[in-house]
């Protein structure tokens, strides 16, 4: 998906943020158990808005996709490669059903496109 590591990414999505006056707040995890438990933590914080890469649990997760409908916070999806080019399976997004947009296919910009984006 491309060179750019996650400290250079978290970088650029920091510079972006202090460029529209939002401050971030970062998390990765292979565990959906671990993503879901952020996503509520979100609710309690009073997050204005989530960002979510849910790779291949974008296909198979119905516990992330309930827990983004639970906190009802606006939520982007962002995938770095163009999914909808791509093997039939992943054609199929649950999480997009708690999102009010999805980005695909701009790499790491696609971050930035879906700050934008939930800050329309």
């Amino acid at each position: 998906y491309g060179t750019t590591t996650y400290v250079e990414m978290m970088k650029i999505i920091s510079d972006h943020c202090e460029s529209v006056g939002v401050e971030p707040v970062f998390y990765q995890s292979n565990h959906e158990g671990d993503l879901v438990d952020k996503i509520q933590e979100a609710y309690f914080t009073k997050a204005d808005g989530i960002v979510i890469n849910p790779g291949a649990y974008t296909h198979t997760s119905v516990a992330i996709l309930d827990a983004l409908k639970s906190v009802n916070i606006l939520t982007a999806e962002v995938h770095i490669s163009k999914v909808e080019e791509r093997e039939d399976f992943r054609q199929v997004s649950f999480i997009r059903q708690a999102c009010i947009g999805t980005i695909t296919g701009l790499g790491t910009d696609g971050y930035l496109r879906a700050i934008d984006k939930l800050e329309e």
